[in-house]
């Protein structure tokens, strides 16, 4: 009985949350990077540097760290309806607003409330899946989460490249791209708003005793993970292990975003005579190739309830595209690297929240995922920064390419020594510090 009722319930939730959660963090996504192919010409047209561009593409992740956490706090407060729709229709404002960029400093203004305007929103939905997903099913639902980015890639670099190529208003293209692409986000919020339950026991689309059913497995697991560990608010934030995995999140997130932001560049670096458009159509095989790969191993971190080895052979995979990346390969071989560098940039971060989720509860959630989310972002300052820091005078970036390999590679390093428990006086080191979990 348990088992059919299950099945019948995580599907029946998967079906009516995540094709709006997905859409959702697509916008996102898109709002987010399509500076990357604005930069295009916005540059030029600007007169701004390589150095400001980094700035201002990575002053995004301040704003969205000063506002993370308390942001994620007022979600469980207000509910997940009422602040994720706040949350979309605020950014999708700014998104659009982008278009009013006159200068390095309105550039680095309208990111960093962009980032404000954000925070909240993936930790926040990372915290209300934990309301409808039993443990067993959250790293492969965290990864078709993380998919709809990906998605956001194969949709927007193509969206991106032709909207720049068919600008209209009078607008230049990089003006044009932000005015349009700011405009789902907004719409979305409004969906949200009217669609999003806060809980199972307010959704209408679950019969009575699917949702008493949902809500008394989630509870016995909060019950009995209480009764192994309970953190405060102030404990989760000050605990060593959720420091640890702000760290390695910051690792991965400075590599990820190093990519994201440059990733047109290289690619235009390596097809000097394209379109927009077509830079745009190429921009899109690497993520299109890396989403079946980030979903079974995703099932697979579920699988063999495991988290850490996935984290760690997946940035491990990135490295090494990385380093082909920097040797300057025929344009055919820039494309597998890029496809090894985007499978292994989203692979590791479903694996990697199932780490925190089995960790905290409650309140300590809230605040501890939002921490560790907000933390990490400060990576995307530092991934753009590193590359064009490390840039030749000519434009090369292989330098940068190297040195996101190292952080990867440590990144990988950091998983594989993550504690799962924390230190309890007495207790054996292999039960404390859960090796062979």
């Amino acid at each position: 009985m348990d088992e059919g009722i299950e099945r019948r319930v995580v599907s029946r939730v998967t079906w009516r949350l995540m094709p709006l959660l997905c859409l959702c963090f697509m916008a996102a996504f898109v709002d987010r990077v399509n500076v990357s192919f604005a930069k295009l010409t916005m540059l030029p047209d600007l007169g701004l540097s390589q150095t400001a561009y980094a700035t201002g593409a990575g002053i995004f992740f301040v704003g969205y760290f000063l506002f993370e956490v308390p942001s994620n706090l007022l979600l469980q407060r207000f509910g997940a309806r009422l602040w994720i729709a706040r949350i979309m229709v605020l950014w999708g404002i700014v998104a659009s607003a982008m278009m009013l960029v006159s200068s390095a400093w309105t550039f680095y203004v309208l990111r960093f409330v962009l980032g404000a305007a954000e925070a909240g929103f993936f930790p926040g939905v990372i915290f209300y899946l934990t309301h409808w997903y039993p443990k067993a099913y959250r790293s492969r639902t965290v990864s078709l989460f993380m998919m709809a980015a990906v998605l956001s890639f194969v949709v927007g670099s193509p969206l991106s490249g032709w909207l720049m190529d068919h600008p209209h208003l009078g607008l230049k293209d990089w003006q044009w791209l932000f005015l349009v692409e700011g405009l789902p986000s907004f719409l979305l919020g409004i969906v949200v708003f009217f669609y999003l339950p806060n809980g199972p026991l307010e959704a209408r689309w679950l019969k009575p005793e699917e949702a008493s059913w949902l809500s008394a497995r989630l509870a016995a697991e909060r019950e009995e993970q209480e009764r192994h560990e309970h953190l405060t608010l102030r404990q989760a934030l000050t605990d060593p292990r959720i420091l640890l995995l702000s760290l390695i999140y910051f690792f991965g997130v400075v590599a990820a975003y190093g990519l994201d932001f440059f990733g047109p560049t290289l690619l235009s670096h390596a097809f000097p005579q394209v379109t927009k458009s077509t830079l745009g159509w190429l921009a899109a095989i690497a993520p299109l190739v890396a989403i079946p790969i980030m979903f079974f191993h995703g099932r697979s971190s579920d699988a063999r309830h495991e988290h850490r080895w996935h984290v760690a052979l997946a940035v491990f995979a990135q490295a090494a595209g990385f380093l082909m990346l920097a040797l300057g390969l025929p344009p055919v071989l820039v494309l597998v690297a890029m496809t090894l560098c985007v499978a292994g940039r989203w692979s590791f971060i479903g694996p990697f929240w199932g780490l925190p989720t089995a960790m905290l509860t409650g309140t300590a959630a809230a605040g501890g995922i939002a921490l560790i989310n907000s933390i990490g972002n400060l990576g995307g300052q530092a991934g753009p920064l590193l590359m064009s820091g490390l840039a030749s005078a000519s434009g090369g970036l292989a330098m940068g390419l190297v040195a996101l390999a190292g952080v990867a590679t440590g990144c990988g390093v950091l998983a594989l020594v993550v504690p799962l428990h924390r230190r309890v006086s007495g207790v054996p080191p292999n039960v404390r510090y859960g090796i062979g979990e």
